[in-house]
């Protein structure tokens, strides 16, 4: 996944766990897009001030990553009920096209509303 996306997606697992500085500079630079320069002229602060900060934060967001993998399980999670879906999916089908099972039927249409629902939270 590219860099900027990386940073924002841990931003929203572990924001909390930063500084209120450097959750600020995260934010204006990855979720509003600003520059270096736009950030230090309204923080008033110096454009490497900036960089040292967002740089700190990054490298922090990565080593909780590294340490904790919540982003990695809760895609990882996600992908899976994806998987979950289609297999109900097919199954449903099969059933359909090779002799109708009403138990079959409620059985997957039970394991997609569950994945469904999990895949939500």
């Amino acid at each position: 996944m590219a860099k900027n996306m990386e940073i924002s997606l841990l931003f929203d697992f572990y924001g909390d766990m930063l500084t209120e500085k450097q959750r600020n500079m995260i934010e204006f630079y990855y979720n509003d897009d600003l520059s270096l320069a736009e950030i230090a002229e309204n923080e008033g602060i110096t454009r490497q001030g900036v960089r040292d900060s967002i740089k700190r934060a990054e490298s922090q967001l990565l080593e909780m990553e590294d340490r904790l993998g919540l982003a990695k399980r809760f895609y990882e999670m996600k992908n899976g009920f994806e998987s979950i879906k289609v297999a109900a999916k097919d199954i449903q089908e099969f059933n359909t096209r090779y002799g109708f099972s009403k138990d079959i039927e409620v059985r997957a249409d039970r394991i997609l509303e569950v994945s469904r629902r999990l895949s939500e939270i």
